[in-house]
């Protein structure tokens, strides 16, 4: 049996181990209100990280997590190697200026004790609102200043990590949702990882436990205590319910039985088998289940074509997680621990402002700050009665910079969320689009830009018109403009 686990690069240089020890679940136990013991929580952490557990990942809403992991890093040091920590910032939708972003940084730095995160991992609720990308942009900077060692994202979809990464951002790592019941991650976003080196941290891949030999054959919980195992049963009922489930648990629990290891062995190499996973994270509960040998058996072991095709054929029967990787959080099902998110989202206020057109009762309009909107005298869109019309957006934030370019794709997907975020200020939803126009500097990069929008508008299906017109001004390889009908 392997002694340690594997190993992995990221990040250009980020030595981890391939089995990541997530404490999310320091939360969980900390949620009636008493906080754990830093020192006696440290001395567990520390147990891993003799074992070879060596990296931790949590993130700013993890409870004490952080403080934890400080007291356990202020051990080391010297020249001995000390563990590698993640953590994320997950900051409510707003201006992300250059003092608001040091600020967030600066608090993972102090509450870790440490004078860089390894790896910082940004989490953004939603992308109708733009300053995720200057967000991203000034922690560059600060990884720049040496503040940060690798950067990460936590949730991206496909679509939006190819915005970042096109948009000049050093994205080393995307943390996805990723197990046999959720599959997503296999498909686009892994395409787009090995093009372009980003690396994905798997979550989820025992879906809080679900998936191991204690679960095979007993009957559906009614209750469940955990917000974890809470969160999870909701991917295994999406996915098709709990019968569907069993036939995965069926196929993965005849692999075991053939390689003479865990359910959970099964479960976890499938992921790690995929390029663009460099590493699983499993959930550490600090002294009360510890498993870390049986983890180990996932190294001693490869699953062969036969393997491979007897889960297939389980997953054949089940019923795919819609969407791409991160849409549960933004629209539903709603698949999180704390269930339907649509309250949290309308909370959030919209980038853009609503306001009523001098002279003409009944019309309102919304700017969206570029600074071709007061010079050529035009809205981003205006509403008249129930009919909203959205003009000829471009890939501009800022006021004037161009997002992307050269990458018409992904410039699609940016303007696609300034189109929905104008329809939002005016009371409409992306349903409500009856119409989109869009025009292509070059019509061979039609494809990317037709998938763009097939991604938002699949299945409202508007009408729609997409020609190619050479002279689109700078940078700018599209532009995108819409209609939409309240009620439609």
């Amino acid at each position: 049996m392997s002694k340690v686990p594997e190993r992995a690069t990221i990040g250009g240089g980020l030595d981890i181990s391939r089995l990541v020890c997530g404490l999310w679940q320091v939360a969980d136990l900390e949620k009636g209100g008493t906080t754990l013991d830093p020192e006696i929580s440290a001395d567990a952490l520390q147990a891993y990280a003799k074992a070879g557990f060596d990296t931790f990942d949590m993130a700013d809403h993890y409870g004490s997590a952080e403080l934890i992991t400080g007291r356990l890093l202020s051990r080391f040091e010297g020249g001995e190697k000390r563990p590698a920590a993640f953590t994320k910032w997950c900051p409510e939708p707003g201006p992300m200026t250059a003092d608001v972003v040091r600020k967030g940084v600066q608090e993972r730095l102090d509450r870790l004790g440490v004078q860089k995160v390894d790896l910082l991992q940004f989490h953004w609720w939603t992308f109708e609102h733009p300053a995720w990308l200057d967000a991203l942009h000034q922690m560059k900077g600060l990884m720049e200043e040496g503040l940060i060692g690798a950067l990460g994202v936590t949730n991206f979809d496909t679509a939006h990590l190819k915005v970042a990464i096109a948009d000049g951002i050093p994205i080393a790592t995307n943390q996805v949702s990723f197990s046999l019941v959720d599959r997503r991650a296999a498909g686009d976003l892994s395409r787009l990882c090995a093009a372009t080196g980003v690396k994905l941290l798997a979550y989820g891949t025992l879906c809080g436990g679900f998936i191991s030999q204690k679960w095979v054959g007993e009957r559906e919980p009614r209750e469940i205590a955990d917000w974890s195992r809470s969160k999870y049963k909701r991917f295994i009922d999406v996915a098709g319910g709990w019968e569907p489930f069993q036939g995965i648990l069926s196929a993965a629990s005849a692999i075991a039985r053939r390689y003479g290891v865990s359910l959970s062995n099964v479960a976890s190499r499938w992921v790690l088998e995929h390029e663009a996973v460099a590493a699983t994270i499993i959930g550490a509960r600090l002294g009360e289940s510890e498993h870390r040998n049986d983890n180990l058996r996932v190294f001693d072991f490869e699953l062969d074509d036969d393997d491979r095709a007897q889960l297939e054929l389980a997953f054949a029967a089940t019923t795919p997680i819609p969407g791409d990787c991160g849409d549960e959080y933004r629209k539903p099902p709603y698949l999180t621990a704390s269930g339907d998110l649509s309250h949290h989202l309308d909370a959030i206020p919209s980038v853009f402002k609503a306001e009523p057109v001098p002279g003409s009762p009944g019309r309102f309009r919304v700017s969206s700050g570029s600074v071709w909107e007061p010079i050529a005298g035009y809205s981003r869109a205006v509403r008249t009665k129930d009919t909203i019309r959205v003009s000829g957006t471009t890939a501009t934030h800022g006021g004037d910079r161009c997002v992307a370019p050269g990458d018409a794709g992904a410039q699609a997907t940016y303007i696609l969320d300034k189109i929905l975020a104008s329809i939002s200020a005016l009371g409409g939803k992306p349903e409500d689009v009856v119409r989109t126009r869009i025009y292509l500097r070059d019509a061979d990069q039609w494809e990317p830009v037709s998938r763009a929008h097939g991604r938002v508008f699949g299945e409202v299906m508007p009408a729609n018109t997409l020609i190619q017109a050479g002279g689109l001004i700078g940078d700018y390889e599209v532009e995108i403009e819409a209609e939409a009908e309240l009620g439609a």
